[in-house]
């Protein structure tokens, strides 16, 4: 796929798949304990935006705090996504012994409109959303790589908030919205929305600069970068590791 990163003044953060990272595992922990949800609830029904940026779903006071870097885009963050949201919801999150947040890291113009969207119906489509962008993430990219290149030539004539809209309509970013039950207008507001894409670049740098992120996806666990983790049988040993 074309960058379109000069098109919506973005910053190419980091590459999808993690490579070295820069982190340190701890030894191995003693065994945290669960916790009951919510009379009525699960913990997985639990959802709710961080002042990261990201939602987290799950017990909010939960020992062990995992939080995911993932790039929509990115085949090994879908990669991720199918083989490890059944056993981390099921066995880890509802527990109560595990959180789990997700943070939008943009690799590039995809991205942007991506996250936008994904967060435009907030905790109660957030998770929803993210599962069925990286299932249909093959789709997409075919839909952007057939993009002809006056696509492009358009786009840098718009302004920021109409090139970012253009995008996400190309992508059937608006149309999956409105299968999630949010109505198109609301979408369309949602990827114009210039100060909340601002937020997410900012956000991206902060936590580039913090934790040095090596690629997508990344992982901390209680604030530490996790070594070599973008596999779903690298992360579990790492939360077993802290006691999970």
């Amino acid at each position: 796929m074309r960058s379109i990163l000069p098109v919506l003044g973005l910053i190419l953060l980091s590459a999808c798949g993690s490579g070295d990272s820069t982190g340190t595992n701890n030894a191995a922990a003693d065994p945290v304990a669960g916790a009951s949800a919510p009379e009525g609830k699960q913990w997985t029904d639990i959802v709710e935006q961080t002042p990261e940026g990201g939602y987290r779903m799950g017990n909010p006071n939960a020992p062990i705090k995992l939080v995911e870097f993932g790039s929509r885009t990115c085949s090994h963050c879908a990669e991720f996504t199918e083989t490890a949201m059944s056993p981390l919801t099921s066995q880890y999150v509802a527990s109560g012994k595990v959180s789990y947040e997700y943070r939008d890291f943009l690799r590039n113009g995809a991205d942007i409109a991506a996250a936008l969207i994904g967060q435009c119906g907030g905790a109660a489509t957030f998770f929803p959303l993210l599962e069925t962008m990286f299932r249909e993430q093959d789709a997409t990219m075919q839909k952007l790589q057939a993009l002809p290149e006056s696509f492009y030539r358009e786009m840098e004539r718009l302004t920021p908030d109409a090139q970012t809209v253009r995008f996400g309509d190309a992508a059937g970013y608006i149309e999956l919205a409105k299968r999630s039950g949010i109505p198109e207008a609301k979408a369309r507001a949602c990827l114009s929305d210039t100060s909340q894409a601002q937020a997410l670049i900012e956000a991206n740098k902060k936590a580039g600069d913090r934790y040095a992120i090596p690629g997508t996806p990344a992982f901390l666990i209680n604030g530490e970068l996790v070594e070599d983790a973008a596999a779903w049988d690298k992360l579990e040993p790492a939360l077993k590791a802290a006691g999970a």
